[in-house]
């Protein structure tokens, strides 16, 4: 059962990315974007606390005790969305989202190789680095013909 539930859950959270892509892109046209990104993880935040009161573990305090670069992710997610508010109204989600998730797979496949960042390491092969290849070629192919929006 998890085997496909999993994938489809990704799949729903990837089609939800494509929706707050737009809806912060042009909320950041009338608010700016660093203003729509702090809405964006303002509004998320509440939400999140929500969610954490009512069905969280209550282990907020064991934050204090994991190594320092555990705490970067919000860094990382503030740039990613300031990243899309940025682009989405200047290429479009597509070619945002295409870029995106590109990086994503590359540095993901690198992780996984090397295990980094305490993850088990998924090695690398063949098939993997041809996939790869392609993905790059599918990103240049679909921006050498898109040009601006």
């Amino acid at each position: 059962m998890m085997k496909f539930f999993l994938p489809f859950l990704a799949l729903l959270g990837g089609a939800a990315i494509a929706v707050q892509s737009q809806v912060n892109g042009e909320l950041g046209k009338k608010t700016g974007v660093i203003e729509a990104s702090l809405i964006n993880f303002a509004v998320g935040t509440l939400v999140l606390l929500m969610v954490a009161i009512f069905f969280g573990r209550g282990e907020f305090s064991a934050a204090a005790a994991v190594p320092k670069w555990q705490l970067t992710g919000g860094i990382l997610g503030a740039f990613y969305v300031l990243m899309v508010v940025f682009s989405v109204p200047r290429i479009g989600v597509t070619a945002t989202l295409m870029s995106a998730i590109a990086g994503q797979m590359l540095l993901g496949a690198v992780i996984d190789h090397f295990g980094f960042f305490g993850g088990e390491r998924v090695p690398m092969n063949g098939t993997k680095i041809l996939a790869l290849i392609l993905l790059l070629f599918s990103l240049i192919l679909f921006h050498s013909n898109h040009g601006s929006k």
